[in-house]
């Protein structure tokens, strides 16, 4: 089954892992053993990691002699905020709807002012 890429892009982005090596990349670009340096993890399992988020088009990785630089790819990302926040509008608008209604309540005269 062929997945969109709004699911892939969040499937890769649910590992931590992933996530530690996407906001590394967000400095810039680096090497896959440079990625490597902060996990307790064979270079197997963080080439797998990678592969992930290669596929999910959130990196690109290049050859260049023995350098093999991994770049991050930003576009997937703004995709998967503008769905997200799609979400926080309708939430937002709901809070404000909440507070109206609350700012309405503490306006109504109370039950024991009522026989003044």
């Amino acid at each position: 089954m062929q997945q969109d890429a709004l699911s892939m892009t969040f499937s890769a982005l649910a590992d931590p892992t992933r996530r530690a090596i996407l906001a590394r990349l967000s400095t810039g670009e680096s090497s896959v053993s440079e990625l490597a340096q902060p996990f307790e993890m064979s270079m197997s399992a963080i080439t797998k990691h990678l592969k992930v988020l290669e596929r999910a088009g959130l990196i690109t990785r290049s050859r260049s002699a023995q350098w093999r630089p991994c770049q991050l790819q930003a576009a997937p990302l703004k995709e998967a905020s503008g769905w997200v926040d799609q979400y926080r509008q309708h939430w937002e608008q709901s809070l404000d709807r909440l507070e109206i209604y609350l700012q309405d309540l503490q306006q109504l005269p109370s039950p024991e002012n009522k026989h003044e």
